[in-house]
């Protein structure tokens, strides 16, 4: 009953926020990122309790950074909500037309989807994000976050209900499943009466279970198991800049990499001081037998390493003979994520643009841009690494549908 209810409340709303004004909407959104600045304090004081309570129950350092807000992160996540407000809307864009011999005319819009629901892990910021993007784009949204951030999605949501009654609007365009037993999580699974689409956000294992177990439409989001490959004409200066970027910069997250492909032509001037520059960054290396060579305290790498996505301080680093096996080994080992070639050589750019078969590809750059924010979407409800509907960093237009709309005056079918 307790999910049933939720879907209920939900659909109720998305009858009000579908139909929303552009201009409506951003003023809801405006106010929603000055109500964040204004409970920051209180914010990162309900937050210190998720932090200390994960911390207590031993989870790993990447896990609570995930978690752990900052002033500097919830003012990024008021900002993410004013780029949204700043962004063109596009619910009822018409995206085709056309007038039939028999007079008909056919256009095509662009609608919202419905009721949104989002299962994630420990990062609280998507919570504003899920927010700000499906207000914007015409739908009612119901967050189903872990236990270790329950406290701090509450408050956070708390403070959008406030905004959107203060607006005269049905507050239950946002809601947060505050019971996160599995259980219930199972329940909002099969809630295809209510809910139009589901997205996982997290780990490997929580994508999985969703996508194996739920009868809600799904949009796989997430895993992350990224590449980088330094080609043997790469500028070294440029690879390890990148690469410690990629790996370093925050490890917990799905756009960081995971696995670094080093042509062998290179590995003698490139990995004793890469291998240096990880180490000082307190990586873990496991890699083959080159690479052991080159990296004293390296660890043997298994089979496994290469198909693992860590979220952590842990980096795979493999030698290989040339592009052709660079894309065997993406092909066999990727998740269609984000990967990154440094080369300076223009043909092995554009072939390894061509081959991947991947959500993002880069060349000379971090696979950390893999982001809403920076892509300039104002944040992202997840970055899908499958081909349908949506691919990368789904933004505004990646939460609405399409329908048709036909004017006749009398057109009878012969």
């Amino acid at each position: 009953m307790y999910i049933e209810t939720l879907g209920i409340q939900a659909k109720e709303a998305e009858v009000q926020i579908a139909q929303l004004s552009t201009s409506v909407k951003n003023e809801v959104l405006l106010k929603s990122a000055e109500a964040l600045i204004e409970n920051c304090e209180n914010i990162l004081k309900i937050n210190e309790e998720d932090v200390t309570n994960a911390k207590n129950s031993g989870v790993k350092d990447a896990f609570i950074d995930r978690l752990t807000l900052t002033e500097k992160r919830i003012k990024d996540m008021a900002d993410g909500l004013k780029q949204i407000a700043s962004l063109n809307d596009p619910v009822g864009e018409f995206t085709y037309g056309k007038t039939l011999a028999n007079g008909l005319i056919i256009q095509q819009k662009r609608v919202p989807l419905g009721v949104i629901a989002i299962i994630f892990e420990s990062r609280p910021n998507v919570t504003a994000d899920a927010f700000g993007l499906c207000l914007k784009s015409g739908n009612a949204v119901i967050l189903r976050g872990g236990k270790e951030a329950i406290k701090t999605n509450i408050a956070i949501v708390n403070i959008f209900k406030s905004v959107l009654k203060s607006c005269g609007l049905n507050e239950n365009a946002v809601q947060i499943v505050e019971n996160t037993s599995h259980e219930i999580a199972n329940e909002l699974m099969k809630a295809h009466k209510y809910i139009d689409v589901l997205i996982p956000r997290g780990s490997a294992r929580l994508i999985n279970t969703v996508i194996n177990n739920s009868t809600v439409p799904c949009i796989q989001t997430g895993v992350g198991n990224c590449h980088i490959f330094v080609d043997e004409s790469a500028n070294i200066e440029n690879a390890i800049n990148i690469i410690i970027n990629a790996k370093t910069q925050r490890p917990g997250v799905c756009n960081a990499v995971e696995t670094l492909l080093i042509h062998k032509n290179i590995a003698s001037k490139i990995l004793p001081s890469l291998g240096e520059e990880l180490i000082n960054q307190n990586v873990e290396i496991r890699g083959d037998e080159t690479v052991r060579k080159y990296i004293e305290k390296s660890l043997e790498a298994s089979e496994e390493d290469w198909a693992t996505e860590y979220e952590d301080y842990i980096v795979a680093i493999k030698t290989v003979e040339d592009l052709d096996e660079v894309i065997k080994h993406i092909g066999k080992y990727g998740t269609k994520h984000s990967e990154s070639i440094i080369t300076e050589n223009y043909s092995n750019a554009q072939r390894f643009l061509n081959e991947i078969d991947a959500a993002a590809v880069y060349v000379n750059a971090s696979t950390r841009f893999t982001d809403g924010g920076q892509f300039g979407f104002g944040a992202e409800i997840g970055i899908s690494t499958q081909k349908l509907h949506a691919r990368g960093p789904m933004g505004l237009k990646e939460l609405t549908t399409t329908k048709y709309v036909i004017m006749g005056n009398g057109q009878v079918r012969k």
